[in-house]
């Protein structure tokens, strides 16, 4: 499980640059709150604010990452307020804590700026909590989180922003509709429920540590879209925070809050955090988990019940989600994983094309853009696919379709990355094969992506009578061909969907 996370493709070493330069931000918002004379509650908030600004904001260009981390104090701050001032009032608290979640989730309706603003908000109450903040240190707060973010943004878009010198990829959006059948407002609904559940049992575990209960609820619903997704996303949930556990109490337990040590390891949990996240949440959950434990160690109320509590509240969090979710308007995994799967399809056939285009001539045509879309749609594709392929997935037969389709997705990616490499090298040249196996590829992806078609009629139709290979670009276009022919068995074979039941 965790070769996983270092044998995964990392194309344009995104993954590396995003973890080192996260733990340089990070560093950087906290040394700039210690040199301000912030106390060590602040130097934490203003650290996790750095993260979240860091981790969270996604904008598909370097103006809309600036534009949405300069918005994140204006729901921060009012958050930030509210919190305090409801500590000593467990009510009209614990109702902010539902409206703020569920607003949170909601808010994913308006793309990648409204789910970093719903992270931040929920987060922000979140901290308050975990740092048991009151009103009296409200300004010390605000000015450590515009500290922390000027000095991560500092990081982000001057001394290392390597998106300008990137293709922006679009960041796939969550499945649409209105009204209840918008995946957005039932996961919103789902979200309150689950969080109310794992507010009043959390509570009833600890009145002091309750809200890790809910902060695992919130988590698991993120950049989910069904119930099957979500459930998968708790149990690894689970085992990333019992990972975490132990090794917190094998190495945090034992520093005893020793600054220089501990610093370090929160530094190597913050590049575990961006390294692992897009290809393993178990580990990324490790990492937050020993994180967390390194901080509550720095605070000085790190003990071994610490941690057996924060595993009980985060089973209690996980429980909350699966029955909301279950319960509460379920969204089905059906829909939204044809819909991935056609979409990293015909992002697939945008890049032989944009690649063909590039190779005949064009100097606008780019299909590096397009390859960094469809990793990121891929990403989805597994995410949503994920509870057919679990261990515990008593469909046999579905899961084996499943793995072949997202093998042959993989098949797909790597011809396709192969092909943008050949087609941004200068001195390739054009060759009037190239059109005709860009066309075949058009055709197949037709085939694949119209519920009318036979299957195997088009796909095979696709690639018949195709040249041999012989230029780079056409091994590649070739392979595309074939990944795209062998598809069709899996993706045809039964209706109405393929893969996943309702």
């Amino acid at each position: 499980m965790l070769k996983r996370v270092f044998v995964a493709p990392d194309p344009g070493m995104l993954r590396l640059r995003s973890a080192a330069r996260a733990v340089l931000g990070v560093g950087l918002a906290v040394t700039v709150c210690g040199l301000a004379g912030h106390s060590l509650v602040a130097a934490v908030i203003g650290g996790l604010a750095a993260l979240l600004a860091l981790f969270t904001v996604t904008d598909t260009t370097v103006r809309g990452q600036a534009v949405t981390t300069a918005l994140l104090p204006a729901v921060g701050f009012p958050v930030l307020a509210v919190a305090t001032m409801l500590h000593g009032q467990p009510l009209a608290r614990d109702a902010a804590f539902l409206a703020v979640m569920g607003t949170g989730v909601y808010a994913r309706r308006w793309g990648p700026r409204g789910h970093a603003l719903g992270v931040f908000a929920f987060m922000t109450f979140f901290a308050t909590q975990f740092l048991h903040a009151v009103p009296a240190q409200l300004p010390e707060l605000c000015t450590a989180v515009t500290c922390s973010l000027v000095a991560s943004s500092a990081v982000r878009f001057g001394l290392w922003c390597y998106e300008r010198r990137l293709p922006p990829a679009a960041a796939p959006a969550p499945p649409g509709g209105s009204g209840l059948a918008r995946t957005t407002t039932r996961q919103a609904f789902q979200a309150v429920a689950g969080g109310a559940f794992a507010l009043m049992a959390g509570q009833l575990l600890s009145d002091q540590r309750w809200y890790w209960a809910v902060g695992a609820t919130w988590w698991i619903f993120v950049n989910t879209a069904s119930r099957g997704e979500t459930l998968v996303r708790g149990f690894r949930r689970i085992l990333g925070t019992v990972l975490g556990i132990a090794a917190g109490g094998a190495v945090a337990i034992p520093l005893h809050g020793a600054p220089v040590p501990s610093a370090v390891l929160i530094a190597v949990c913050i590049f575990g955090i961006f390294y692992s996240a897009p290809v393993s949440y178990t580990w990324m959950m490790f990492a937050v988990t020993l994180m967390a434990g390194l901080l509550y160690g720095l605070l000085g109320v790190l003990n071994p019940a610490l941690l057996v509590l924060r595993l009980t509240e985060t089973g209690v969090g996980a429980l909350g989600a699966a029955l909301a979710v279950l319960l509460v308007l379920p969204v089905t995994t059906h829909a939204t994983t044809d819909a991935w799967i056609r979409r990293a399809l015909h992002c697939v056939h945008a890049c032989a094309a944009e690649a063909g285009a590039r190779l005949a001539g064009s100097t606008i045509a780019d299909p590096a853009a397009r390859v960094a879309e469809l990793e990121q749609l891929l990403g989805r594709v597994r995410l949503s696919l994920a509870p057919l392929v679990h261990p515990f997935s008593p469909l046999r037969a579905r899961k084996e379709k499943a793995r072949r389709v997202l093998a042959l997705l993989d098949d797909c990616a790597r011809e396709v990355r192969g092909l943008a490499a050949v087609a941004a090298d200068p001195v390739a040249s054009h060759d009037d094969r190239l059109t005709a196996a860009c066309l075949r590829v058009e055709a197949a992806v037709k085939a694949l992506t119209t519920p009318r078609t036979e299957p195997g009629t088009a796909a095979a139709a696709a690639v018949a009578g195709r040249p041999e290979p012989e230029p780079a670009a056409l091994v590649h276009l070739h392979g595309l061909e074939r990944a795209l022919e062998e598809l069709a068995a899996p993706l045809h074979s039964t209706r109405p969907s393929p893969l996943v039941g309702a």
